[in-house]
């Protein structure tokens, strides 16, 4: 007796692809960047928009997890949709998409809701990282955005104006100590009473935060600030 072709079946607990709501009002950039992100298995465009207007109306209709969004749309900005966006979807992620590597639009997209700020340049290169970065709600910054961020800190410094007392929080300091000291996800999450989750998302946080590559440099990071002895 003949047997049926077999039908693949997603992977049982697979979770879904990011949905995502791309807007630029420039047909090629679309088609290019959404090539870039349907390349991903954990990735998906499943709309598009021309301009401001269009990406807050398709927004509110396809509820996508992700909103990317091209700075310098017309009618209205991208920067002025991020903040509509924010308004009426307070739980939708926002990536900027832009051409310029310009300071005063990097910190505009951060106060209107942006989790990130992606350059078009190396959108190939940094794009795809950013959507997971904006869906584990941690900040995405490319490296001319901390130029400008430690340029507006040296700024504000000099001009007399408070500024942060610490880089972390002190559960992220105790964290980076007892990764420091060698302790696992699990020894941590037990020392700490804290889900093993809660341990991975702080530890990535400290190394987005400190712009560190890996446990090792965690460590090195904790010899100089006096956290572990050499």
């Amino acid at each position: 007796m003949p047997t049926s072709p077999s039908i693949a079946t997603p992977a049982r607990g697979a979770a879904a692809p990011t949905r995502i709501l791309l807007a630029d009002d420039h047909a090629l950039v679309r088609r290019g960047v959404r090539l870039i992100l349907d390349g991903e298995p954990d990735l998906t465009v499943v709309a598009e928009a021309g301009d401001g207007a269009e990406a807050v109306e398709m927004a509110r209709g396809e509820q996508p997890d992700l909103v990317i969004l091209d700075i310098a749309m017309p009618r209205p900005t991208g920067l002025q949709a991020a903040r509509e966006l924010s308004r009426v979807m307070p739980g939708v992620r926002i990536l900027m998409l832009t051409m310029y590597d310009n300071e005063q639009y990097f910190f505009e997209a951060l106060k209107a809701g942006a989790a990130g700020y992606v350059l078009k340049s190396v959108a190939d290169r940094d794009l795809v990282e950013a959507c997971r970065t904006a869906m584990r709600d941690e900040p995405f910054l490319c490296p001319g955005a901390v130029t400008a961020l430690i340029r507006n800190f040296l700024d504000r410094a000099k001009d007399g104006e408070d500024l942060p007392a610490r880089a972390i929080t002190e559960r992220e300091e105790e964290i980076l100590k007892l990764v420091a000291e060698g302790h696992s996800s699990k020894e941590i999450a037990e020392l700490l009473v804290i889900s093993v989750k809660t341990v991975e998302r702080r530890r990535a946080n400290l190394l987005q935060k400190l712009g560190l590559k890996d446990r090792l440099e965690l460590t090195r990071y904790a010899i100089r600030a006096g956290l572990i002895e050499p």
